[in-house]
């Protein structure tokens, strides 16, 4: 990878729309939108839930964001001046900014929120391993000093999946970041109405009248976010045929995830369009806890890598049109440079349940239960936990399925203590390519333990691959740095990957300008 950009790793992995027409008066006054699932953790720096950051871009901007084409661009930042060693980055904000409690957005703010989120976002941890001060100049002024020069300081700070580092008031900044924050204050297109929020039923978004877009088009994350409806409204509907049926009927415009085998229903809706907004695709993986028993043994979690089946995955969720999924066995998503496959010999066929339970028989496996969390109200993720159960217990495995919503997931996973006392064994998720794309964005081969992703996988050797990696200015140093650490995070089953397919969102043909990036964005959407 050169090192103009981070994300270019590979050509036309996502490309943006074209630019929406200028703002004109909604016909309607609100977008009613059914998201992937419920809403129940409000802070994007405490949670990497999809859901959350999906709700971050509505309320929070950015001091730097990614256009369609991968690029760093200004957001809330007017600009910036690199010191000629490299080692000073001075950050200029743009004038009029100002928070949905109607205090202007100051440096300061900036500054803690940076802090906060560095010590949650894995690539923020790299980050700040370097940062000697986030100095605040002036109101409009910050200034980043290093230890030494970060080339990469501009890609980190424009980061556009979880944890993205969203802007909040300084008051709420500070906050521990283990802990959430009490109040949702940001300084994006929309503000939060908090009393209309029902966990379960309706999130609602109100424009913010105060917000001033960029001037240039959007681009992704990036450019002028133009609200363009006064009120967004969240409708809850957990269950597929029930939300594909609202769309059908008008009742709401908007689904993010329509269940597979409806899909061909609303293709035949003349007044429904279905298409592709994250072109970059997405990774459906299985985390283990590497903290506890039975999977702080890396022979144990080998055991577990040996019986998943891929295609079992895939079909369960998306069916057997293989157009939308493919098998993929890399950490880093396939189809780009370092989506190198088979680098593990855990990868060598015949993966089968035969090979896992004599891998788990050799294992010194005692027995310990394994507790695996997993959502009822999620499609794309509720069958995953069902096969793993399923396959665990025929290879040997003591397996208890622990079946809630997915919110009460979400809050479960952040438990270090042992599955007797509240704990947890495995859980399955997914996340946008992009956020896996190469060691400096993904949390899923990176070793920093206690400090690091659910699952807690700790690796002194992983943490300096990826550290080699960000200093090699060679590219094919980095792909055989890149490889190795690929192949070191698969022997250790850091995380075991299940799949890489594309979602399709389904919407009315009387709402248009929906923008391509990793998240649906509810800037630029407006009536047909």
């Amino acid at each position: 990878m050169r090192r103009r950009t981070l994300f270019q790793a590979s050509a036309g992995l996502a490309a943006g729309l074209g630019a929406p027409a200028v703002a004109q008066p909604a016909r309607s006054a609100t977008l009613r939108f059914v998201p992937q699932a419920n809403l129940t953790a409000l802070d994007p720096i405490w949670t990497t839930a999809i859901v959350t950051q999906m709700h971050g871009y509505h309320v929070y901007d950015t001091l730097y964001a990614l256009d369609a084409q991968l690029r760093p661009q200004p957001q809330m930042a007017e600009g910036h001046e690199v010191s000629a060693d490299g080692r000073s980055w001075r950050i200029t904000l743009r004038e009029g900014l100002r928070f949905h409690d109607g205090e202007p957005v100051r440096a300061r703010d900036c500054a803690a929120s940076l802090s906060r989120w560095a010590k949650r976002d894995p690539f923020g941890q790299i980050l700040a391993a370097v940062v000697d001060e986030w100095r605040v100049e002036s109101d409009r002024v910050l200034e980043i000093r290093l230890r030494r020069p970060f080339p990469l300081l501009l890609d980190a700070l424009a980061k556009p999946d979880a944890n993205v580092p969203f802007i909040l008031p300084e008051r709420l900044a500070a906050t521990d970041a283990n802990t959430q924050v009490s109040e949702v204050v940001g300084s994006g297109p929309y503000r939060f109405v908090r009393g209309e929020f029902v966990s379960g039923s309706r999130v609602v978004y109100a424009k913010n009248e105060q917000y001033v877009p960029r001037a240039e088009p959007a681009s992704g994350a990036a450019g002028g976010k133009v609200a363009h409806f006064p009120r967004i409204e969240w409708h809850i509907l957990p269950d597929p045929a029930t939300a594909a049926a609202a769309l059908q009927a008008g009742e709401v415009d908007w689904l993010e995830q329509p269940l597979s085998d409806l899909v061909p229903t609303l293709q035949r809706n003349r007044n429904i369009e279905v298409g592709v907004l994250n072109e970059a695709g997405i990774m459906s993986i299985m985390r283990l806890n590497h903290l506890q028993a039975p999977f702080n043994n890396p022979r144990v979690r080998q055991a577990v890598a040996l019986a998943v089946d891929q295609t079992e995955y895939m079909r369960a969720t998306l069916g057997d049109d293989q157009s939308v999924w493919r098998q993929c066995r890399s950490l880093f998503p396939c189809g780009t440079p370092l989506g190198v496959e088979d680098l593990s010999p855990l990868n060598a066929p015949p993966r089968s349940l035969d090979r896992a339970r004599a891998a788990l028989q050799a294992s010194g496996y005692g027995g310990e239960k394994v507790v695996i969390i997993n959502p009822t109200d999620f499609p794309l993720i509720g069958p995953h936990g069902q096969i793993t159960a399923d396959r665990l217990r025929r290879v040997g495995f003591n397996v208890e399925l622990a079946e809630t919503d997915w919110g009460t997931v979400v809050q479960r996973r952040v438990r270090t203590e042992p599955v007797e006392r509240g704990g947890w064994s495995i859980f399955h998720t997914y996340g946008s390519s992009l956020a896996y794309l190469n060691p400096a964005v993904s949390s899923l081969v990176k070793g920093p333990g206690a400090t690091g992703w659910f699952g807690w996988y700790d690796s002194p050797r992983a943490q300096e691959l990826v550290q080699s990696w960000l200093d090699a200015t060679d590219p094919a140093q980095q792909q055989q740095l890149a490889n190795e650490l690929n192949r070191l995070a698969q022997d250790d089953v850091a995380t075991i990957p299940l799949g890489q397919f594309t979602i399709r969102n389904a919407w009315r043909r009387s709402i248009t300008g929906l923008l391509k990036g990793s998240m649906p964005y509810p800037w630029g959407v407006r009536p047909a």
